[in-house]
């Protein structure tokens, strides 16, 4: 048996329908990570998602959701006085905005103990999380989320980190750049967005993101582009530079989570690095071709089997 877990935060998805009409579902970046994870990897993991929600209907039927869907929910954690956040998709050419109703979201309280924490993460195999994952935090609290996976990590854990910047979640750029640093510095695996490090870092090239990550410790750093090429590092491999598959997006949401999980499912099973994050590109070349987060027609039609 072997395991994956995400953290961080599930929310109700409210996304757009035609004739403006909309649909509800639940989605996340690293539940969307999860969700995908539990398609491309065998029976014999579990794949779970950790992270607090509240004791109301909504939350029962989060919980509930994610069941049905393959993902083990013990790592949940249940707070009376909280429910779980909302946000809605505005799309515009294939590219999406966000509006967010998070104010009495229980996620934000994931950190506040940290022996349930130190519980959840012990020994599983892989560890996901991401920049939404910190900066929904008290910036108190993100140290000790990051002291628990650094612990995690010293045993055994591999712990992988997408930076997903959403600069609204945070007090200034400095915070962001703070919390990107700290999150990265527990990391074994980094998954970076080139336009977001150009923006708070300054970075020229995918190779100066490359550099600061490494520097900073991780061991596996992934640059995507968007459409442009993807920067691979490691220190067996070297730079490598992929291209991806040109598609035209009808929904870009996930992309990102997509391809994290495509990349780690894919080593976790044996693929080796230019071929994980082949096949992780072309994951997230199908989901964006289609709306919403989750895309259960991928699998539908036999694709990743």
């Amino acid at each position: 048996m072997a395991d994956f877990l995400a953290l961080g935060e599930c929310m109700v998805e409210i996304g757009p329908l035609e004739n403006g009409k909309c649909r509800r579902g639940f989605a996340g970046d690293t539940f969307n990570t999860a969700w995908y994870a539990r398609r491309l990897l065998p029976e014999s993991w579990t794949v779970g998602y950790g992270s607090c929600i509240g004791t109301d209907a909504i939350s029962d039927e989060m919980a509930a959701y994610m069941e049905s869907h393959g993902v083990d929910t013990s790592a949940m954690r249940r707070l009376e006085d909280r429910t779980v956040g909302l946000y809605m998709i505005s799309l515009q050419d294939g590219e999406r905005s966000f509006s967010y109703w998070r104010g009495q979201s229980a996620a934000k309280a994931m950190a506040e103990d940290p022996a349930w924490l130190e519980q959840i993460t012990r020994g599983r195999d892989i560890v996901h999380f991401s920049g939404i994952t910190l900066a929904i935090l008290p910036p108190e609290q993100r140290q000790t989320f990051c002291e628990v996976l650094t612990r995690a990590r010293e045993a055994g854990t591999q712990i992988a980190f997408d930076t997903n910047l959403r600069p609204k979640l945070w007090g200034s750029e400095e915070a962001m750049r703070e919390g990107l640093t700290l999150g990265a510095s527990v990391a074994d695996v980094v998954l970076p967005s080139f336009d977001e490090e150009t923006a708070l870092f300054g970075d020229a090239t995918p190779e100066d993101t490359v550099k600061r990550y490494r520097d900073g410790g991780a061991k596996l750093i992934a640059v995507k582009d968007g459409g442009g090429p993807l920067t691979l590092w490691t220190a067996q491999s070297g730079l490598i530079t992929l291209q991806p598959q040109k598609v035209t997006p009808v929904d870009t949401t996930a992309a990102g989570d997509s391809f994290a999980a495509g990349l780690l499912a894919s080593l976790a099973t044996g693929h080796d690095l230019e071929a994980a994050a082949t096949r992780a590109m072309a994951l997230a070349a199908e989901v964006i071709q289609a709306p919403g987060a989750l895309v259960p027609e991928i699998f539908d039609k036999g694709a990743f089997a």
